[in-house]
């Protein structure tokens, strides 16, 4: 059941000295519930963790109704493409609040998706431990920075002013708009300080990135390693950038696996800078490079580092998993 599993989760990551506040962040808790229980175990030990018997209401659903919500969550019908609380209510003849109960106590959610592509590559283990092993064990005199060009940052200016957030009502913004080009924003995410080397620019050729190699060249100690961590794009590949990179033998390189660009930190960052955009309206290219170097000066002023945390034998161990799931899945 999820309460055991969760149970089990808040003891096992305190003993292994978490805080209750850790805890709680990362189990999507309360600080409440992880003290809870934590000194039931503390009191009680295992038998802590368990409910008392005979305590709560009795279930007063049919079984069979039970069975339903459960089992069909994860088997739409052709005609849907997936269920609601109210489309499994009419299937169960149960309540909208019966269902949604049941799907929360056994972590059921329909109503959300994510998006994954599992990397096909034949060094993804060998590549993977590279890059992880740069965030759990960083090297010393030397930089690690997570770099990436994030291109198609779009100028786009709403046909009409949207009205502020205000008591009563959201914020609104036009859905149409006037579209005055794009720009590519290179990135360098200091891994140790969270800080940023940037440089914005009309295009992402391999020239324009050979010119963000310099620019980290420039701006960082003479005497530091700096060990670069970038995907596979084309221009990273370059024969002139690896004929530069030949003479700066103080650069490496080390390039994340196919489709896996979620090892790359910098791809957080990038995650705040798209939304930074979307809220905006920009009459031109040069009002968004300013928008953007300006929130970069911000983030500079105040950096905070994105810190690895997952244990890279986890993660292995759940790519594994999906990729036996999708064997088995049926095709389709």
């Amino acid at each position: 059941m999820v309460r055991e599993r969760r149970r089990a989760a808040i003891v096992s990551l305190r003993a292994e000295g978490m805080t209750q506040g850790e805890i709680a962040g990362r189990l999507g808790l309360s600080r409440v519930t992880v003290n809870d229980w934590c000194r039931r175990f503390a009191r009680h030990g295992l038998d802590g963790l368990d409910d008392a018997p005979g305590r709560g209401r009795k279930p007063s659903l049919p079984p069979e109704a039970v069975r339903t919500v459960l089992e069909k969550a994860v088997t739409p019908p052709p005609t849907l493409g997936r269920w609601s609380c109210r489309t499994m209510a009419r299937e169960a003849g149960i309540s909208q609040a019966s269902v949604q109960r049941l799907w929360a106590a056994n972590d059921i959610k329909p109503h959300l998706s994510r998006t994954f592509r599992l990397s096909k590559g034949r060094h993804f283990e060998a590549k993977f431990w590279d890059v992880i092993g740069l965030y759990l064990d960083p090297p010393e005199k030397a930089l690690v920075l997570c770099c990436d060009e994030k291109s198609q940052c779009q100028a786009l200016q709403r046909t009409q002013p949207g009205l502020p957030l205000g008591s009563g009502h959201i914020r609104t913004r036009t859905h149409d708009y006037l579209r005055h080009g794009t720009l590519t924003l290179f990135a360098a995410l200091n891994y140790l300080d969270g800080k940023l080397i940037s440089r914005v620019a009309r295009r992402h050729p391999h020239q324009e990135w050979l010119a963000f190699l310099k620019m980290i060249d420039r701006e960082t100690p003479a005497e530091l390693e700096i060990h670069l961590i970038a995907d596979n794009h084309a221009t990273h590949k370059h024969a002139v950038v690896k004929a530069w990179l030949a003479r700066h033998r103080r650069f490496h390189m080390h390039f994340t696996p196919t489709s896996s660009s979620w090892l790359n930190l910098v791809e957080r960052f990038f995650r705040d800078l798209t939304d930074f955009i979307t809220e905006k309206s920009f009459a031109s290219l040069r009002e968004l490079s300013d928008a953007i170097i300006g929130f970069l000066a911000e983030r500079n002023a105040n950096a905070r580092r994105y810190i690895w945390r997952a244990k890279g034998e986890d993660i292995l161990r759940q790519i594994n998993a999906a990729r036996q799931a999708l064997a088995a899945a049926p095709a389709g």
